[in-house]
């Protein structure tokens, strides 16, 4: 069995397409592709096709990833040539790599995300600083998520305004992104004061563990 990883961007209207539907995106395209999907055992199996990490509706990326299982051996560059013929132009196939197959779950190599927040509005850039700078040196940062309390500052690695010959401004984060303990970029906006729509957020790097 060959166990591929594929880099991927994700752009334009596909920004609103869910986890869910990504996959099954990717599951279409491999078909369409003719790659010899590897599949689960069971009543219902469903091809070995996994995403390191669920990306919000409406932001963009150029740093997903996928794993991929295969039942034979291809060349890396036919099998990127493929899914890009098959694939929606909002998705364009960064990197294609093989991995060992007895590596962990992508899932769980995941650490941290760093995203690139644009700005749309204009904003006072020295009020904006301050806050940046509050939230970093606070202990602690309550919050509630769909009735849940929790407290964000743990969750955020780094975050810092960036240079930007535009209007609004640039806000650099880094989150961690482990099951149970990831920040979202949404999150750090309204805590900076930030309407969600003035934004617009792309990943630029996950990290993992390896």
């Amino acid at each position: 069995m060959l166990r591929i990883r594929i880099t991927f961007a994700k752009q334009g209207a596909l920004r609103y397409t869910g986890h869910l539907d990504l996959h099954k995106l990717w599951e279409r395209a491999a078909r369409r592709a003719d790659l010899p999907l590897a599949y689960s055992q069971g009543f219902h199996p469903q091809p070995k096709i996994s995403l390191a990490s669920a990306l919000p509706l409406g932001f963009s990326s150029c740093c997903e990833v996928l794993d991929l299982r295969l039942n034979e051996e291809m060349p890396l560059d036919e099998i990127g040539t493929r899914l890009k013929d098959n694939l929606p132009g909002g998705i364009q196939v960064l990197n294609v790599e093989s991995v060992d197959e007895r590596a962990p779950a992508l899932q769980t190599q995941v650490v941290s995300a760093e995203y690139q927040v644009n700005l749309t509005e204009a904003v006072d850039r020295s009020d904006l600083k301050r806050k940046v700078n509050e939230i970093m040196s606070a202990e602690s940062l309550p919050r509630e998520r769909r009735g849940k309390k929790y407290d964000l500052r743990p969750l955020i690695e780094e975050l810092a305004l960036t240079p930007s010959e535009e209007r609004g401004a640039k806000v650099f984060m880094r989150l961690t992104a482990r099951e149970g303990a990831t920040g979202r970029p949404e999150e750090v906006l309204d805590a900076l004061g930030i309407p969600a729509d003035t934004a617009r957020v792309e990943r630029t790097r996950l990290l993992f563990s390896s």
